[in-house]
Parts: C-alpha cells; structure tokens; sequence
C-alpha cells in the first residue's frame, strides 16, 4: 500500500553524516568565489540527505503524498567557498512538532575545517493538494521516527 512506511526503530542503527559537495567551476565567479545563490541549493540537497538517511527520502515521501515546502531559510555567511573545494554540511533536526520541522546546518570546508556559513530553514508538512498535514496524525509511525533523532 502506498501510504505504508517502514520505521526503523534500534536509533543506533543510522548515524547522521554530513552531506559533502565538491565545488563545480560554474558555481564561482571571475574570482573563483562561490556565489551566494548556490549555498541554497546545497542546503536543500543536505536537507533531502539528511531525510533519506533517516529513511523518509524524496521517492518515499512522493510515494506517501507529503511534501515538506520551506517557510523561511536563514544563512550566515563566514567565509567566502572556492572553486574545487569540497565542503561539508552537518544538518540536525532542531525542532519537530508534527506540522513543522526545522534543520541547522553547518558549512565547512573538508580541507581546512573553516566554516563556510551557518543556516537554518524551516519547512511544514503539507499533502499533494497543498493542504497542512500532522504527520502525528496522518503518519504517526513517521511522528515517532522523527522524535528518535530530534
């Protein structure tokens, strides 16, 4: 059925890695300086590892009929990403409460360890026609998957 999900539910058996990215030449500028616009998609990409690691990835949640849109997105920017470097991005689920869900991360450079930036965005829990949805209500095997790594 497609609204069945399996939970795993032994936490240790999934340890949460940091999604890793090698800087592509058109991601920088003139300067090889990384443009500001591409750490979004980076969180994004870091958002969606993060949610298959914890068994819940794109084509589950397509399969499921959830969507997780972002509601806001916050980054600081500490120092400046650079063609052909390889950065790291810790994520952690900060807060869940069924409808909302909101990740941290942390940017850095695999090389050196500099922090590249800090963020955070904000995402709820909507079904295919847009409407919110409690993942405690609806999905309350999902609910408790969230809480394990909260």
């Amino acid at each position: 059925m497609a609204n069945e999900v399996s939970v795993k539910t032994n936490r240790e058996s999934v340890k949460i890695r940091p999604y890793e990215h090698r800087i592509k030449y058109y991601e920088a500028g003139p300067q090889g300086v990384v443009h500001h616009s591409y750490y979004m998609n980076w969180l994004e990409n870091a958002r969606m590892d993060l949610m298959t690691q914890v068994g819940l990835g794109n084509k589950q949640m397509e399969v499921m009929e959830i969507m997780s849109p972002e509601l806001s997105v916050s980054i600081e920017f500490r120092s400046s990403a650079r063609f052909d470097e390889t950065v790291m991005i810790e994520t952690k689920l900060m807060n869940y409460d069924g409808h909302e869900m909101e990740i941290a991360y942390r940017m850095y450079d695999k090389k050196t360890g500099d922090v590249r930036a800090v963020a955070k965005s904000k995402h709820c829990f909507v079904n295919n026609s847009g409407t919110p949805i409690s993942l405690k209500r609806v999905y309350p095997e999902l609910d408790t998957k969230f809480f394990e790594f909260n």
